[in-house]
């Protein structure tokens, strides 16, 4: 992926307000973030912790939606994410719920998905992040890569009709901005 910036951030909220998409916490950490190895811009609202926020390289450009995470149980049990597939022991899995854009989401229709609950997805993927247990796979990382852009395609496409960009270049790049 390629770095964003915080205006382009808060304009590809496609199913919140200009005003909602103008006041959510975006990362202060942009500089800093693993650009070459994310699939998608993932984080939590540091300040409230049901919020969660996902940008991704699409066709028509950057789309962004905001989702709410269900209040975390405390149980010990293991989850898998349904985009990468790790594994997570306790609250490392978290049901994501998104707001669908237009219309439908006026009328309070959303879709929702168990996703990794720190959103890092694509840094489990590569094992830059460990989360204690990973599925023992033949499939090649940019298999991998490819089923959980896939995964969040399909998601995505639920939320808003988004499609994204493929890319045939190495594995960690989903696409490239028009």
């Amino acid at each position: 992926m390629l770095p964003l910036t915080e205006p382009e951030i808060r304009a590809s909220f496609v199913n919140c307000t200009k005003g909602e998409a103008k006041r959510l916490a975006v990362p202060r950490d942009l500089d800093e973030r693993p650009w070459t190895d994310l699939d998608f811009l993932g984080w939590r609202d540091p300040a409230a912790a049901e919020r969660a926020y996902l940008v991704a390289e699409s066709g028509s450009g950057l789309v962004g939606v905001t989702l709410r995470a269900a209040p975390q149980t405390g149980r010990v049990r293991r989850s898998m994410c349904s985009f990468c597939l790790t594994t997570h022991t306790g609250d490392g899995v978290s049901l994501m719920t998104a707001r669908k854009a237009g219309r439908e989401g006026r009328q309070g229709n959303s879709v929702g998905a168990y996703l990794c609950a720190d959103l890092a997805c694509s840094l489990y993927l590569r094992g830059k992040k460990d989360a204690g247990r990973r599925l023992d796979e033949t499939i090649t990382l940019a298999e991998k890569v490819e089923r959980t852009t896939a995964s969040l395609a399909a998601f995505l496409g639920r939320v808003g009709g988004v499609t994204l960009l493929r890319s045939p270049g190495p594995p960690g790049i989903a696409g490239t901005r028009p």
